[in-house]
C-alpha cells in the first residue's frame, strides 16, 4: 500500500531529485489528529476520546512470541523536565504494515479476492533514535524471499518453517504475530511496536484529507489495479490513490521495486497534503481524519489506546523533517527466480545492525 518511502542519494535528495526526510505519513497523521482531538470541548472531548479509543484494534504480540526474540534496545529515562506527563525518549523500532485484507465488503471491493485473505502489501521498519530527534525508515520489498519461521497461531497450533518464502506470505499464514516474527528473524532487530492500516482505511484517509495531487511521468494503464492515467498532474480520490499505490504491471519493468517508486511519489504527495490541511483549526475535519485512522488501525497492545498513541505522537515533537532518513533494504534478484529478490549481503546486514 502507501507506506513505502523514497530513497535518498548522497546529496540527501530522493530518487527524482526532490528533498526527502519527512515523518512517515501514518505516524504524522496519528500524532497530529489524536493529540488535537481533545480540543473539541469538554463534553464532546469525552465522547470523542471514548469513541476513538474504542475504534482501535489491538493484538497481543508480546505474549504470543514470548522471550525468544531479539533483545530490546537500551532505553533512556522519560523526559521528566516538563510539568506535563513525561514522554518516552528511548530508541524504538516500529513495524508498519499496509495490508491487502479482503475482510469486509469495502476491502473486497477495493482489493478483490476471497473473504478473509490478506498479505502485507507494504512493510517498513521505522527506527526512532534515542531522544526521538532522528529516524530511519527502511522499506522491505514484498517480493523478498526469506526464511519464514514457525509462528504461533491463535488456536494453539503453529505454522511450519519455510525456506525461500515470499516475505508477504508471513502475514497471510500467521497474521501480525508471524509478520513481526519474520521481520525479527530477517533483521535481528526487535520490533517494539506494530501498526497496520488496510485498503479501506487508506482510501478513507485520502478522502478525509480531501484527496491527493500527484504527477506521473508516464502513462499508466494497469488492468490489475484498474487504473488508467495519462502522464501529467492529477487530483486523486481515495480509491484512485489506492489503485496508484497498487500499480505494478502498467509502469516500468512491472516489478515490485517499480511499484515502490510510485508509492514513494504518493507518500510525498500525501505529506504535502497533510501539511496543507489545517486540521487543528477544523474540528469536523480533525474528527473525520482521527475517526478514519483509528477505525482502520490495528496495533500491538502497547499502542492500542488513544493515550498511548498520543504519547507516541508527543514523543516525536522534536523530530525535524531533515533528520528522517528513508531507504529500501538492499536486494538483488534471486538467481533461481528472477521475479523475486533476496537481501543483498553484507549491505543489508550492515543496515539492520545500525538499527539495533
Amino acid at each position: 500500500m502507501f507506506l513505502c518511502v523514497a530513497g535518498r542519494d548522497e546529496n540527501g535528495n530522493s530518487d527524482d531529485g526532490e528533498p526527502v526526510g519527512r515523518r512517515p505519513t501514518l505516524l504524522k497523521v496519528v500524532g497530529l489528529t489524536l493529540a488535537g482531538a481533545l480540543a473539541l470541548g469538554a463534553g464532546a472531548a469525552g465522547w470523542v476520546y471514548w469513541h476513538l479509543n474504542d475504534n482501535i484494534t489491538g493484538v497481543d504480540i508480546n505474549n504470543a512470541l514470548g522471550d525468544d526474540r531479539p533483545p530490546r534496545a537500551e532505553t533512556t529515562p522519560a523526559d521528566a523536565g516538563t510539568t506535563a506527563s513525561p514522554v518516552p525518549t528511548g530508541s524504538l523500532n516500529i513495524l508498519v504494515l499496509g495490508s491487502d485484507s479482503r475482510t469486509g465488503a469495502e476491502n473486497r471491493k477495493l482489493g478483490g479476492g476471497p473473504e478473509g485473505g490478506a498479505r502485507s502489501d507494504t512493510a517498513m521498519v521505522v527506527h526512532l533514535d534515542a531522544g526521538r530527534t532522528a529516524a530511519t525508515v527502511v522499506s522491505i520489498p514484498r517480493d523478498t524471499l526469506v526464511t519464514r519461521p514457525s509462528c504461533p497461531l491463535e488456536d494453539g497450533g503453529e505454522t511450519y518453517e519455510q525456506q525461500n518464502a515470499m516475505f508477504n506470505t508471513a502475514y497471510a499464514v500467521g497474521g501480525p504475530v508471524c509478520a513481526v516474527k519474520t521481520v525479527e528473524t530477517l533483521t535481528g532487530v526487535r520490533m517494539d511496536h506494530y501498526v497496520e492500516l488496510d485498503f479501506a482505511g487508506f482510501a478513507k484517509l485520502v478522502d478525509a484529507l480531501g484527496g491527493v495531487t500527484v504527477t506521473t511521468g508516464e502513462d499508466i494503464d494497469d488492468e490489475d489495479s484498474h487504473l488508467t492515467l495519462e502522464a501529467g498532474t492529477h487530483h486523486l480520490d481515495g480509491e484512485q490513490a489506492l489503485a496508484l499505490a497498487r500499480t505494478r504491471h502498467g509502469v516500468g519493468d512491472g516489478s515490485d521495486l517499480g511499484r515502490i517508486e510510485l508509492q514513494q511519489q504518493l507518500v510525498k504527495a500525501l505529506l504535502t497534503q497533510v501539511s496543507a490541511t489545517s486540521l487543528l483549526t477544523d474540528p469536523a475535519g480533525l474528527y473525520r481524519v482521527a475517526d478514519t485512522v483509528t477505525g482502520n488501525l490495528t496495533t500491538d497492545t502497547g499502542l492500542d489506546s488513544l493515550g498511548e498513541l498520543i504519547g507516541l505522537g508527543r514523543s516525536l515533537r522534536g523530530l525535524a523533517a531533515e533528520n528522517v532518513t528513508t531507504v529500501t533494504m538492499p536486494v538483488v534478484p534471486a538467481t533461481w527466480d528472477r521475479n523475486r529478490v533476496v537481501a543483498d549481503e553484507p549491505e543489508a546486514g550492515e543496515l539492520w545492525e545500525s538499527l539495533r
